[in-house]
């Protein structure tokens, strides 16, 4: 038991096949299909709807706008959507992708929404003016990066955001990743998201990282909390 934990006790620096660009076409549209049934089914959508939903909520806002950065096929922009619709609010939100393919998909599979729009862009230089949105928020996207390229991820959306910001991503324990792994044989069918899932959770953070990872950053009233199931949210006020 010692040892298990010890293996998760450093995030992994072996890049996954998705960034490595180790994938072909039809792999990645099988991507796309296997990581919206992650996020609808694996805490993604909850953390959201516990996070920025509920603070949309609470400041009783009427409108609101949300960039979504590495939005993949911009599933969590559409839970906004509907969260807009239901609650008879407006709302303006954008999906960036660096990958066009995505960037394309989130136009493809919000087409009944109107009020999401897409850009292909960079989450380390995001083409958007200072304070264009209330919200900014990510997904499963900054285990991606090393750690002082995640610090510029939050501080580009910490710039364009007025209001707060939201990180989610993966808690980096061994029972997420046997977890994940049944989860796998019953949700997910591409190998794609299969391997590059169980190493995502290593290159995941402990609490306390994603801690220091805010102040290094400067965020003003940062917090992480604990999602169910092996989820973490950085939640911070715009440092403006």
């Amino acid at each position: 038991m010692v040892r298990m934990f010890e293996a998760f006790s450093n995030r992994s620096e072996e890049l996954e096949r998705i960034d490595k660009g180790d994938y072909t076409p039809q792999e990645y549209e099988q991507f796309l299909m296997d990581i919206r049934r992650v996020n609808r089914f694996a805490g993604d959508t909850k953390a959201l709807r516990s996070s920025l939903l509920k603070d949309i909520e609470i400041n009783g806002l009427e409108a609101f706008s949300v960039l979504d950065v590495g939005a993949g096929s911009g599933e969590l922009l559409r839970v906004c959507a509907r969260f807009a619709d239901a609650t008879g609010r407006r709302s303006n939100l954008c999906g960036v992708e660096l990958n066009r393919r995505s960037s394309e998909a989130i136009l493809e599979k919000s087409a009944s929404f109107v009020n999401i729009s897409s850009v292909q862009g960079d989450g380390l230089d995001l083409p958007f003016t200072d304070n264009s949105f209330d919200y900014a928020i990510c997904s499963l996207f900054t285990h991606h990066f090393r750690d002082e390229d995640i610090l510029r991820i939050i501080n580009e959306m910490d710039r364009v955001a007025r209001r707060m910001i939201f990180v989610i991503d993966l808690h980096r324990h061994p029972f997420a990743y046997g977890l994940y792994k049944l989860f796998c044989v019953v949700f997910v069918r591409g190998s794609l998201v299969k391997s590059d899932g169980l190493l995502s959770i290593k290159r995941g953070f402990k609490p306390i990282e994603f801690e220091g990872l805010a102040g290094s950053a400067g965020l003003k009233s940062a917090r992480v909390v604990r999602r169910f199931p092996y989820r973490l949210v950085l939640e911070a006020n715009s440092s403006k």
